[in-house]
């Protein structure tokens, strides 16, 4: 991550160091906030942020189910993302916008606090390590369980469901892999830290049902592009020796994009390298966020 030098806050543009909550607020003692990750690509036309209408409508749709409004609406949030790419003269950069209680709140009960939305921009590489993209990841099984549908209000994008992924996260790198992979409370493929999950056997792809899992917008890109050049997608539950029988796997997110999987728990997927499949998509989702074929001119915001 490299910071950048402004934000945007609440309709205003401040410096990168004085954008600032306080320290009594609500969020930062419970969690309480949605968020998402979004990505602006360098296009030949200038920069285009991907699929933005539908990241910050999913926003929306976060705050509704914790019960509460986004006080800015689509059209604002639009302008306030072009806005904040300009201002840091990015060509291509991470763009996080997150719905949040800034000050005090620190019952329970949040109906009279203020919700302040902020939207940050910053250079961010290969999510899932450096390399990943074209050699494969290395993927650990979590200790850790994806949370049980009752358990969290798992189709919002919560600031506070994050703690388990980012348990899982840094016990898989403390043991020396690149990512992990939850599983749920059943004991099928749930998702990877961050990421969706996707195997290939004998042409056709898996994928595990959304069920309790957060809808994801680069796995219903990865589903399109999939079906546009032919091939079959199956929603089904999966184990993970299933996962390590596969020919192919990968991860999809707006951080990892389409990042292969190569190996779980000291297992060899496939040859162990990037597969044609995945090489295939990964190739086409590139195309499509780069802006250098035509096909769903609707996935691009240009700045």
């Amino acid at each position: 991550m490299e910071k950048a030098d402004h934000i945007w806050m609440d309709g205003k543009v401040v410096g990168w160091n004085d954008a600032s909550a306080h320290l009594i607020s609500n969020t930062l003692h419970y969690g309480f906030g949605v968020f998402e990750g979004i990505r602006c690509y360098k296009t030949p036309v200038g920069p285009a942020v991907f699929r933005l209408k539908e990241h910050l409508l999913r926003l929306r749709q976060s705050a509704t189910i914790l019960g509460f409004e986004v006080p800015y609406s689509i059209e604002e949030m639009t302008e306030g993302t072009r806005v904040i790419v300009k201002a840091n003269g990015f060509d291509q950069c991470y763009i996080r916008p997150i719905a949040y209680i800034g000050d005090g709140g620190m019952g329970l009960a949040y109906e009279d606090c203020k919700i302040n939305v902020s939207i940050a921009a910053w250079h961010w590489g290969e999510y899932v390590g450096k390399g990943t993209l074209e050699n494969g990841s290395r993927v650990r099984t979590s200790s850790y369980v994806r949370h049980h549908v009752n358990t969290h209000m798992s189709k919002a994008k919560a600031c506070g469901n994050y703690m388990l992924f980012q348990m899982a996260r840094t016990e898989a790198k403390r043991d020396g892999y690149d990512e992990a992979l939850l599983l749920d409370t059943n004991g099928h493929v749930a998702e990877g830290s961050v990421e969706h999950v996707f195997l290939v056997r004998e042409g056709v792809l898996y994928t595990p049902p959304l069920a309790n899992l957060l809808d994801g917008i680069t796995r219903r890109t990865v589903i399109q592009l999939a079906q546009d050049n032919g091939l079959q997608v199956r929603e089904e539950l999966f184990s993970r020796d299933y996962m390590v029988t596969a020919d192919e796997a990968f991860f999809v997110g707006t951080g990892a994009e389409v990042t292969p999987v190569v190996e779980l728990d000291n297992r060899r997927i496939g040859t162990g390298k990037r597969g044609p499949i995945t090489e295939l998509l990964q190739k086409s989702y590139f195309d499509h966020v780069y802006g250098r074929v035509e096909t769903h001119p609707e996935w691009l915001t240009y700045v």
